[in-house]
């Protein structure tokens, strides 16, 4: 005989679900607000950063979706990607990372601390993004086990770190910065061949430089190093797209949407 839960007890209990769910999804808006947040301070603290972010995000997304990911791991090398470098805003690194001459054995000895200070700063938002902190303390990791801050070692490194270490090396190599003068597309891809099986995950490594991906790579890398027009509408008056829950920071192409990282 089938139990009669009497209507009071059922109108209770969804009651209760819907603000279960109410106060969750109000926790994930908070917490996409962080990340937003700590986005825009990365571009106050230092714009030369912020845009490195993006644009290692970028080339990570490419080769993460050649590598056939999930949607949800996508996702979260894009977080990884854009939250890596979060441990520079560090009042003790600041300096070192604006400074134009080498740097010092005691200076590199700090700069080695920012992915575990990136870490611990993502550290409130393991709740919701559970792989974002690990993914940014292992960036530097290498797949030798030479890297740090742990040694970690081949397939021991998350995926996620295994992407954007390959994707913030081209970035590095390409890209003029205050330490560094930039180096043409083939400098890059030969300095990531020579890195194959020490510093980065062998089979990534044949991936990114396999034709059809080092084509998407080169066509972000050119997108990304003209900025004049963007400059052009934002001296307009033109609004730049801030990063939310979507992120929206992507460039997207003519009449497409940017994809919703949370799916």
């Amino acid at each position: 005989m089938r139990e009669i839960v009497p209507v009071s007890i059922g109108v209770a209990a969804g009651g209760l679900l819907y603000h279960e769910h109410t106060a969750r999804t109000r926790a994930e808006r908070l917490s996409a607000a962080t990340m937003e947040t700590l986005l825009n301070a990365i571009d106050a603290n230092d714009e030369e950063t912020g845009k490195h972010v993006r644009r290692v995000a970028s080339y990570a997304l490419i080769l993460g979706d050649a590598a056939g990911v999930d949607e949800h791991t996508l996702r979260s090398i894009e977080r990884v990607a854009l939250f890596h470098d979060i441990g520079k805003l560090h009042g003790a690194l600041t300096d070192i990372f604006h400074e134009q001459s080498k740097l010092t054995p005691e200076e590199r000895r700090a700069v080695r601390t920012h992915p575990q200070r990136g870490a611990e700063v993502l550290e409130p938002l393991a709740t919701f993004y559970p792989d974002l902190g690990k993914g940014v303390a292992a960036h530097h990791e290498r797949w030798d086990g030479s890297g740090y801050p742990r040694g970690l070692k081949a397939k021991r490194i998350p995926l996620q770190a295994r992407v954007v270490s390959i994707a913030d090396s081209f970035d590095a190599i390409t890209h003029r910065r205050r330490y560094s003068h930039a180096r043409s597309l083939d400098e890059a891809t030969h300095a990531i061949r020579d890195g194959r099986e020490t510093q980065f995950d062998p089979e990534l490594v044949d991936l990114f430089l396999s034709k059809p991906v080092i084509e998407k790579i080169e066509e972000a890398m050119r997108r990304a190093h003209a900025p004049l027009r963007n400059d052009e509408h934002r001296r307009r008056g033109e609004k730049k797209p801030a990063p939310d829950v979507t992120f929206r920071w992507r460039l997207r192409s003519r009449g497409s949407p940017a994809r919703d990282p949370q799916s």
